[in-house]
């Protein structure tokens, strides 16, 4: 615990506040159009779990599934910061890449491997989930 983050003009900061539940890494179409990148990598955090300064900005999407997805990102940087799924209503999810140090991260599962871009090396030893989990 007492991990912090924050995006990358600094008008965002966060403090992880409880133990992680999950660590992943997301591979689905939404997640890499967001991250600008070939993947996520997520903490699932319990919805009190974390505190955080500044304001940020939502957008609404939604996943596969048709629930709701509310990417919450800095307004002035555009980091994206977190996620709020209707999917997980007890988790709040952090984007890894914008906490301070990362060393401590070790996903431990995959999600949406079927849409992992095909030239992306495959983590062999973490387990993935074609989907979501359920």
């Amino acid at each position: 615990m007492g991990h912090t983050g924050g995006c990358l003009c600094g008008a965002v900061r966060y403090e992880i506040t409880a133990e992680p539940v999950m660590q992943a890494i997301c591979h689905c179409k939404n997640c890499q159009r967001q991250a600008g990148s070939v993947l996520s990598v997520i903490i699932g955090l319990p919805r009190d779990g974390i505190t955080i300064e500044g304001e940020t900005t939502t957008y609404e999407d939604s996943g596969e599934s048709g629930l709701k997805v509310w990417r919450k990102f800095c307004p002035t940087c555009g980091s994206p910061l977190f996620t709020d799924a209707e999917s997980a209503p007890q988790l709040w999810f952090v984007k890894a890449g914008t906490l301070d140090e990362t060393d401590w991260i070790e996903p431990q599962i995959q999600f949406w491997t079927k849409s992992r871009q095909h030239w992306m090396p495959v983590c062999e030893n973490i387990p993935g989930l074609e989907g979501n989990p359920g």
